[in-house]
């Protein structure tokens, strides 16, 4: 492993067009603007169209980054989609969104790890940028159409998310301590029926009852999830300042998965970090898996929420179950 830094170079984002609202939803199901906003904090949320896809959500949030970055689709030397909503199970959405991109045949693939599939992927081109070989800027995506995986009849599940694609360009650098210092991981697949999508994979592929039974849909266990994502996020961060001999009051910016207002909170107050130090979208953006923090990240950069020398942390958990947390000097 060669000595160094891994600085974010560019930032994008996309949100498709389509905005729908509370107001929208309680025409749909049984709630209110009042009932979605006291319990989650969302106010719309971004809906791609019908032909939209994942690759192409991806697509202009990876273009808006090169153009941030001011380079050119031949600078990549990696691309890494992070998805629970692909395109179709094979190929990968990245193998789609590289020709799209026109990029040189670089390494292309998709991670899975739900909405903490961003913080995952980070990690993965940030090692590979630092082992040395040959590559030296990598493009890592967040993408998701949440939206076709959503029981829009299941009020529970459906107010909660938006889709959405957001974008780093990730460049080796000689200097060292700034950009993607380190990351925690972690996942515990005993829980994984706390949120999961039952049907569609090889345990239960598609089938008319599969269909009928609704199973392709997302499930969740909310009031289990809401303590697991507190404990795990926290825990997480935890650990990341300890072996990098921070405290809590180093962190200028928390940028947490925007997964529900309530969770946001508690995990502020466990750190005993005021809300001002953390920064959220969900208001406008709901719930958008793994595109969540690179979108939120582009924001707070965009409104100057943080400046050079500021330490950044990244947190997120997700189905798997799954959590990360990745701490950011910015350079």
């Amino acid at each position: 492993m060669q000595q160094g830094s891994v600085i974010i170079r560019g930032v994008g984002s996309y949100l498709p067009r389509k905005i729908l609202t509370n107001h929208d939803l309680a025409s749909m199901v049984d709630t209110s603007d009042e009932w979605i906003r006291t319990r989650t904090g969302i106010s719309q949320r971004h809906i791609a169209d019908i032909h939209e896809t994942c690759s192409d959500l991806a697509y202009v949030a990876a273009k808006n980054a090169l153009e941030d970055a001011k380079l050119k689709p031949k600078d990549i030397d990696l691309l890494i989609v992070a998805t629970m909503t692909p395109d179709m199970i094979c190929p990968s959405s990245a193998a789609i969104l590289q020709a799209k991109l026109n990029l040189r045949r670089v390494m292309s693939f998709d991670l899975n790890a739900a909405c903490s599939g961003f913080v995952y992927a980070l990690e993965v081109a940030t090692r590979l940028l630092q082992s040395g070989n040959f590559y030296k800027r990598a493009l890592v995506v967040g993408a998701e159409k949440v939206s076709s995986i959503v029981d829009w009849e299941d009020r529970s599940t459906c107010v909660l998310f938006g889709d959405a694609a957001g974008a780093f360009v990730l460049e080796y650098a000689s200097t060292e301590h700034l950009g993607i210092l380190d990351t925690v991981l972690g996942a515990d697949g005993s829980s994984y029926e706390i949120l999961y999508m039952p049907a569609g994979g090889s345990r239960h592929p598609a089938t008319a009852d599969t269909v009928a039974q609704r199973q392709h849909f997302i499930k969740m266990n909310g009031k289990e999830l809401f303590k697991a994502s507190v404990r795990f996020m926290g825990k997480a961060i935890e650990e990341l300042l300890e072996r990098n001999h921070l405290t809590k009051a180093d962190i200028a910016c928390l940028i947490p998965h925007q997964a529900n207002l309530r969770i946001i909170q508690s995990l502020a107050q466990s750190l005993g970090l005021s809300m001002d130090r953390v920064f959220c979208n969900l208001e406008n953006t709901g719930n958008t898996s793994s595109a969540s923090i690179p979108v939120a990240f582009a924001q707070a950069k965009n409104s100057h929420h943080f400046r050079s020398g500021d330490y950044i942390v990244l947190v997120a958990f997700g189905g798997g179950l799954t959590w990360g947390a990745t701490l950011i000097k910015w350079p």
